[in-house]
């Protein structure tokens, strides 16, 4: 299934040029994160991609949220995975449509496409540089099985949270931390005294890490 995505071409155009990709949250769509792309490195392709599950007009989601009888949410695991599995399709497509870098890149989620960010980074850390998760967390099951052994040292990531997100808990960046750092990642972890978005000081933040 072919993904809709909008596209920002770099400034000037090199025999190879990074990506970055724009993975946008539960609900939302492709031009939510889009919003980031003028203040992103201009050496940079930036493509936000539409989530392929409908839920009403113009809202999307990468996999479905359900409640149980205790209101107990809970992800859809195999749609999730179907949409990890997606996304790398959809970076294969990319890299052969467009003259990229395929040693940088980078990916940018925010909340449910922070932790399928993190699920990409843990199952091929290879493909990637660096991953900006906002917002979101580490959900082991959405990996590929036996990425404990994957080689991590050349991934590095930027993982940050509101303090008062009252969708999902900052505990859960919390834990998510010491598990990256123990796989050998190199992870900054920062939280903003903000409910579930980006703050303009955590979009400052992590504009300048991806630039260093």
């Amino acid at each position: 299934m072919p993904l809709e995505y909008l596209l920002q071409e770099p400034v000037s155009i090199q025999e190879k040029n990074p990506l970055i990709l724009l993975i946008h949250g539960y609900g939302s769509n492709e031009e939510d994160l889009f919003s980031f792309a003028p203040e992103l490195p201009q050496s940079c392709y930036v493509i936000s991609v539409r989530a392929p599950h409908q839920l009403m007009y113009g809202s999307y989601a990468w996999y479905a949220i359900n409640f149980d009888a205790n209101d107990q949410k809970f992800s859809d695991i195999p749609q999730a995975l179907d949409s990890r599995d997606l996304l790398m399709e959809f970076i294969s497509d990319i890299v052969a449509q467009y003259p990229i870098d395929q040693n940088q890149i980078h990916l940018i989620g925010f909340s449910q496409g922070a932790i399928l960010s993190l699920a990409l980074g843990l199952s091929y850390p290879e493909k990637f540089s660096k991953i900006v998760a906002l917002s979101g967390y580490l959900n082991t099951e959405m990996a590929t099985p036996g990425f404990e052994k994957n080689y991590f040292s050349q991934l590095k990531m930027f993982v940050s949270h509101g303090t008062v997100d009252q969708v999902i808990p900052v505990e859960w960046s919390r834990k998510s931390v010491p598990i990256l750092q123990n796989l050998g990642i190199d992870c900054v972890f920062k939280e903003y005294p903000v409910g579930h978005g980006v703050s303009p000081q955590n979009f400052y933040d992590f504009k300048n890490w991806l630039e260093m």
